[in-house]
């Protein structure tokens, strides 16, 4: 289409491109005829000559239209231009031939906007919202409270940020307030093991504690390293955490110091001895060392607002500090730090003696775990502090021990206090405290693999008798 519009206009261009130029030759005729009517004779003569012309009179002839004396007019001479014809006044003026109106060239161009592009379909109409008909002073009134929102949001954003600060930097201050110990005894030791293996002890040292701390506390006098009341085992590996007690009137070697009860390797050598000793006993090695005294185990239980404890019998031990007020019912209740501390520490109340002592430590240990990793404790910024406090002033720990090992220590043995899958006493023959020369050896070698899974209830036991 746009093809046949181009040759069409082509064509009328070329045709009157013809027309203007035969009407220019006719006017031209015209003029010169009305030109030698009006002035005959006009410019034939021979121009005259100056003063000085030296030129052939023959030479300077000049032929304007018709002159005499030129016999055979030269076609390329120059001819003058036609001069305007001068009409007198009784001539009719001169009418000229009406020019042809000027026509419009087609044009593609000139099509109607829908030829030349395809239709668009009209936009949707702008979705507004409603016209609101409440009156200028009520909308005013309606957009104040959103300022205030927005007010109180500023302040608990910045509420936030505050807490996440103190949370973050509450764990720092602490961990640079414990205190550390060289643990690693030298010598022969176990290979590394898969999984990592923490000693923890229950010292009975009285290091730190003043005349009225002891007395509260029944302790007696100053033991000087003390023994330890308390020995576990807690392993973290591949499968489910396991804590091992082991009963601390067990008859076992003691480098240097014969056959003996295991407590007494503290009292001769402290960490390094009783780390050693443990090694060579079971072939597992100790990765960490965690390590709490009897005011350290006080400040904990008060840090979380007490414990909740279940007696199988009444108990009033005076050498334990359960008497009067202190003394521990049957059944369950709430008790303090010092009640705790009691109740993890009597034995002459019970036939089993040790045996069912180590089941009451892990009872306690539990509940603070229990308490301490509750979310109370972390909303409640004076729990929060309290326990972090209590918890650094209160342990000593291997000085090979990171915080990441430290924080990993903790959340584990908080939630290791369930039952017997996951919290046992090392296997025993009989109550004078003999490890069982079967069970026993099947149960450590299964800790130095790291298959706490693969134990059966027959190797763990919440006494260490066989089932």
């Amino acid at each position: 289409m746009f093809l046949e519009d181009g040759m069409r206009t082509a064509q009328y261009q070329t045709s009157h491109a013809s027309q203007v130029a035969r009407r220019a030759g006719a006017l031209l005729d015209d003029g010169g005829r009305g030109r030698d009517a009006a002035y005959p004779g006009a410019m034939t003569e021979t121009p005259p000559g100056g003063a000085g012309d030296d030129t052939d009179p023959g030479e300077r002839a000049y032929s304007w239209g018709g002159a005499a004396g030129a016999a055979t007019p030269d076609p390329d001479a120059t001819q003058a231009m036609p001069a305007p014809q001068r009409r007198s006044a009784d001539q009719p003026p001169v009418t000229r031939p009406e020019a042809e109106p000027t026509r419009l060239i087609p044009s593609w161009q000139q099509r109607s906007p829908a030829a030349q592009r395809p239709a668009v379909p009209p936009l949707p109409p702008p979705r507004l919202p409603p016209p609101s008909t409440a009156p200028y002073g009520a909308t005013a009134a309606a957009k104040r409270p959103t300022r205030r929102r927005r007010w109180w949001l500023r302040i608990i954003l910045a509420l936030l940020l505050v807490w996440v600060l103190f949370l973050v930097a509450v764990p720092i201050w602490a961990w640079s307030q414990i205190a550390r110990v060289n643990a690693q005894p030298s010598g022969s030791r176990p290979a590394d093991q898969p999984g990592t293996t923490y000693l923890v002890v229950g010292s009975d040292s009285r290091a730190g504690l003043d005349a009225a701390q002891r007395r509260t506390l029944s302790t007696g006098g100053n033991a000087g390293n003390g023994r330890t009341d308390t020995i576990m085992l807690l392993h973290i590996g591949s499968g489910s955490p396991l804590l091992v007690s082991i009963p601390r009137d067990s008859l076992v070697a003691i480098p240097g110091h014969g056959t003996t009860k295991i407590n007494a390797a503290f009292a001769y050598g402290g960490p390094k001895l009783l780390v050693q000793t443990i090694e060579q006993d079971t072939g597992v090695r100790i990765d960490d060392y965690v390590e709490i005294g009897f005011g350290g185990f006080v400040n904990l239980v008060d840090a979380v607002g007490g414990v909740r404890v279940c007696a199988q019998q009444a108990i009033k031990d005076p050498k334990a500090g359960l008497t009067g007020a202190n003394a521990i019912q049957k059944g369950c209740q709430d008790v303090n730090g010092v009640q705790a501390l009691g109740f993890a520490r009597t034995r002459a109340t019970f036939a089993t003696s040790d045996i069912q002592r180590i089941q009451d430590q892990r009872q306690v240990i539990g509940a603070i775990g229990n308490k301490a990793t509750s979310v109370w404790s972390v909303l409640n910024p004076v729990r929060y502090f309290r326990l972090a406090s209590a918890g650094a002033s209160s342990v000593r720990i291997g000085d090979n021990m990171s915080p990441l090992s430290l924080a990993r220590f903790a959340w584990a043995l908080a939630h290791v206090s369930g039952g017997a899958e996951t919290t046992c006493t090392v296997p025993i023959s009989d109550l004078a405290v003999h490890w069982d020369p079967t069970r026993a050896p099947q149960l450590f070698k299964l800790i130095q693999q790291d298959r706490t899974g693969d134990i059966p209830k027959s190797l763990c036991t919440s006494n260490g008798l066989a089932p």
